[in-house]
């Protein structure tokens, strides 16, 4: 007879064994409907859960995250068993929950196509309607592999032999289908239906390029008809604001077979690219780091003693010149502590902070690839601080500081924050690791930052804090980084004389704003739809005369506008300026100067926003200050 405690304190008593539905149904028909599972003791549980013993109990709604996440997770097995019924030499791989939804990767001869698509949609939303039940049951190792040899699903049989062989396996069927899974999942598929597919892609089986390519479906799932109308809506917007389709609208960059992975700037995009970079390196100039450039190609040995080589070397870009092996620099770090060993350093000249705009390539698959966010050449707004252990919290703080000054000027007030730690596969012994976590740890308890913990994403070498953007369409892009390291200055033997007279080695502190200048790019244009602000739009104003007349007075403006450093065109054709108008506003340009009689006899000027709002200025001096 168990006593169930609800959340809020009170107590359920009950004269028999029960379920989490009864539970919710004894609480309330209301509770009962929207009941997708139950946390018992921080672990989730099926509604069918049977209760034996006094528990605390919480109700999971479809309307909490927890819910949501439940309901994408069972939508992919829907996504699955749909398949299933209209492929049915299809095989079953995997299918995990996502940002927004989930995908399933499929084993087949044949690729699915957007016709198959809408197929697949038409028949989850059958198997919806029939409102089927899943139903949790459990097998030894044997069974469950003999069950799915049986129906010709070796890929369940190579998932089973990574489990724990003493535990029982779980399973969840529904219908004709049955999939392995931990779960838990809603009670019928009724309780789905607010789903969408959105994409077909190319994955390989357990993400390796070695092994055979499979066909993922991807689909967004939500708890809601109106969030999922509401997602869908922003997702047809970020098509519109897609960087590479506004790139070749606004020529700013191309990319070509030829060189995959890597950009061909245009003139206008290369402006942006230099904005950038001169505001970073003025920013960085007032916070006293230096400035250095390291060699694109450097000799094996030193990625060996990095530790980069055998963490890394799949995805280096190497070359053998004369009997020596090289590889193309996928990272700055050991180059800056090669300058760092050039002299003797004394613990007063740290901490020694140390910035590159450094040019780095990286192997990545080719199906990765995606205009500016992902590339196998890019620049980083890369630096390295030399520090002492005292030094370290005083460091972060004020990058902290120095990172949220930087969004903030590009337009993003909303940064997500996370601490990764430890991986598995790692330099330094665990007491290094303790000290290096506590350090970013006391710092954003310090700054009262509300962050994650992403437990076992560290690199290599050392945890960091990870600084993510979220865009005008809520979509969240890591950026920034800051990484203690109190390893790899050991193994290339950088040290620093301590007031002792002996030799210490520093702390070193990787860090990154931007990240990749190139994908920090691809941000901007996509969050302001290629409507960059004023400071950084690669035209700021387009001059157009209304006739021939008023020509020499707009070149004399022109002119002006060009002394005063503000980025101005002419356009002087013999096009109406109706059509002028429309140029000017698809190309993006924050201001457009009409100059017509008016203007010229006057000698004032009228800019026109982007917005198509007009504004009178008696020079252009006047307008500067305003811009």
């Amino acid at each position: 007879m168990p006593d169930i405690t609800l959340p809020d304190g009170s107590i359920k008593n009950f004269d028999k064994d029960v379920s989490i539905a009864d539970v919710a149904l004894a609480i309330g028909s209301g509770l009962f409907k929207v009941a997708v599972a139950g946390c018992i003791d921080g672990v989730l549980y099926d509604t069918s859960h049977i209760i034996k013993n006094n528990i605390k109990l919480s109700i999971i709604t479809s309307q909490t995250d927890e819910g949501v996440q439940i309901i994408r997770h069972s939508t992919a097995h829907l996504l699955a068993h749909a398949v299933k019924q209209l492929y049915p030499k299809v095989q079953v791989t995997i299918g995990p929950v996502i940002d927004y939804g989930f995908y399933y990767d499929f084993a087949t001869s044949e690729p699915f196509t957007p016709e198959d698509l809408t197929k697949i949609e038409n028949k989850m939303q059958e198997l919806v309607k029939k409102d089927i039940p899943l139903i949790r049951t459990e097998m030894n190792l044997t069974d469950v592999i003999d069950y799915f040899n049986g129906i010709n699903e070796t890929y369940k049989t190579k998932i089973i032999a990574d489990l724990d062989k003493n535990q029982p396996i779980s399973l969840y069927t529904q219908d004709d289908f049955t999939d392995l899974c931990r779960g838990p999942h809603v009670p019928s598929t009724g309780f789905l239906g607010h789903f969408k597919l959105t994409k077909i892609a190319g994955s390989y089986w357990r993400g390796d390029s070695n092994n055979e390519m499979l066909q993922r479906i991807y689909g967004v799932a939500f708890s809601h008809k109106k969030q999922l109308k509401q997602h869908l809506n922003k997702l047809d917007e970020a098509k519109k604001r897609d960087h590479r389709k506004l790139a070749t609208a606004l020529n700013l960059f191309h990319l070509q077979p030829e060189s995959p992975g890597m950009v061909f700037w245009h003139n206008d995009g290369w402006i942006i690219y230099n904005i950038i970079v001169d505001y970073i390196r003025k920013i960085l100039n007032e916070k006293n780091y230096t400035e250095v450039r390291t060699p694109e190609m450097v000799d094996r040995s030193l990625w060996e003693r990095s530790g980069h080589w055998d963490k890394f070397k799949e995805q280096m870009f190497t070359t053998s010149v004369e009997n020596r092996e090289y590889a193309i620099k996928p990272m700055n770090c050991p180059c800056h502590i090669q300058i760092y060993n050039t002299t003797l350093t004394s613990y007063k000249d740290l901490p020694l902070r140390m910035a590159e705009f450094g040019s780095c390539h990286r192997n990545e698959p080719s199906g990765t690839l995606h205009g500016l966010m992902r590339l196998r050449n890019f620049i980083q707004d890369d630096a390295h601080i030399f520090c002492s252990k005292e030094q370290i919290s005083s460091e972060v703080l004020a990058f902290i500081d120095l990172v949220y000054e930087v969004y903030r000027h590009f337009g993003f007030n909303e940064i997500e924050v996370a601490l990764s730690t430890r991986p598995a596969k790692r330099v330094g012994d665990d007491k290094i690791w303790d000290e290096a976590e506590k350090a970013l740890e006391d710092a954003l308890q310090k700054k009262q930052i509300k962050y994650e913990i992403k437990p076992g994403e560290g690199a290599f070498y050392g945890p960091k804090i990870e600084f993510s953007l979220k865009d005008c369409l809520d979509r969240v892009w890591q950026c920034g980084t800051m990484q203690v390291d109190f390893s790899m200055p050991g193994r290339l033997d950088a040290t620093y004389i301590d007031k002792n007279g002996d030799k210490k080695t520093p702390v070193m502190l990787h860090r990154a704003i931007l990240g990749s200048i190139e994908r920090f790019i691809g941000i901007l244009i996509e969050h302001y739809a290629g409507k960059l602000p004023f400071w950084l739009a690669p035209v700021q104003v387009i001059i157009a005369n209304i006739s021939e007349q008023q020509q020499d007075y707009a070149s004399e403006i022109l002119q002006e506008l060009k002394k005063l450093n503000i980025r101005a065109k002419s356009d002087f054709s013999n096009e109406k300026i109706s059509y002028k108008i429309r140029k000017a506003c698809n190309n993006k340009t924050p201001f457009m100067m009409i100059i017509g009689d008016k203007e010229m006899e006057s000698g004032t000027i009228t800019a026109r926003s982007l917005s198509g709002e007009n504004k009178e200025f008696s020079s252009v001096k006047d307008f500067k200050i305003f811009g």
